[in-house]
């Protein structure tokens, strides 16, 4: 497979500093000699670039950075797009969540060109599905999941265009475990599939994933989205969001290892991973081992 790195080293989403220093940390984890190593063909594309908070003023607090997170986003857009257009593998790095406006933007337009059905399984402690009106902080990567359903302010929903990126039947959510009043609401309003670490716990990583997969068998063209902070942070502490009580190492290699034994993924990006809050690069290094569960890297 041909997989092509794109980073966006953007924190503007997100309610604290570091995560832009992501997808450095995930290159310095050895991502692209460790792809090779399992056959793949790695193509670097750089990074998006990205104005810090410092050049900038907050013009709306619902909102916040909301115009250069729309530039970074179309750009991205319009790389992945290109990638998945030629059949290739974008593998993005984060950067916050807010990117996952871009990177789905992206893979929307390359699906309609083709007349395929996109699908997302979000991987994430957190259901990013608020608006500029449910928001509690103001912080766009709490509301990337929702903008890609087309909901919220037009200026995200029409990245990319203008039409809705991905059907809300085709989206499925694994391993939530916080969600803020108005994420709820639009869980039951729009029928999200959700599987939340409590159905993990009472049925097991193998049964959930299977459902989950099961869920999203018709659609044409998957994208995962795994924010790490999906993960437990005594498994990964170096992330934008943590909160206690999420996936064990096994667990999610798991939802990887069962990916890749199924064939089904052709997109990946990975989030908020932030060396600040890190210790020795740890988290970015997992995150590299789950991409490497992803491509194909087995047991025996």
């Amino acid at each position: 497979m041909k997989v092509h790195l794109v980073g966006v080293p953007m924190d503007l989403g997100s309610g604290r500093r570091g995560v832009d220093m992501g997808p450095s940390a995930i290159r310095i984890a050895g991502v692209a000699q460790k792809l090779h190593e399992l056959g793949h063909e790695v193509v670097d594309e750089g990074d998006i670039p990205v104005r810090g908070p410092e050049l900038q003023e907050i013009q709306n607090e619902k909102l916040r950075y909301l115009p250069e997170i729309v530039r970074a986003c179309a750009l991205l857009s319009a790389k992945v797009s290109k990638i998945a257009a030629t059949g290739d593998f974008p593998l993005v790095l984060g950067g916050d969540h807010s990117i996952a406006i871009g990177t789905i933007a992206g893979i929307s337009e390359a699906c309609r060109s083709v007349r395929k059905t996109p699908g997302v399984l979000w991987v994430d402690a957190h259901g990013d599905l608020n608006t500029d009106k449910t928001t509690p902080s103001g912080n766009i990567h709490g509301m990337p999941l929702a903008a890609s359903i087309g909901l919220g302010a037009a200026e995200l929903t029409s990245v990319g265009g203008d039409e809705r990126k991905v059907d809300p039947a085709n989206v499925v959510l694994v391993a939530t475990r916080e969600l803020d009043e108005g994420e709820r609401d639009h869980i039951r309003k729009y029928g999200i599939n959700i599987f939340t670490m409590e159905e993990i716990d009472k049925h097991g990583m193998a049964a959930i994933i299977a459902k989950a997969l099961h869920k999203l068998s018709r659609v044409d063209y998957l994208h995962v989205s795994l924010d790490l902070d999906a993960v437990d942070p005594s498994v990964a502490p170096g992330v934008g969001t943590p909160v206690k009580g999420g996936l064990n190492y096994r667990e999610a290699h798991l939802i990887m290892e069962t990916l890749n034994e199924h064939g089904v993924m052709k997109s990946l990006e990975v989030v908020e991973v932030n060396p600040i809050l890190d210790n020795r690069n740890q988290s970015a290094e997992f995150a590299v081992e789950l991409v490497l569960s992803g491509m194909g890297k087995k047991i025996i």
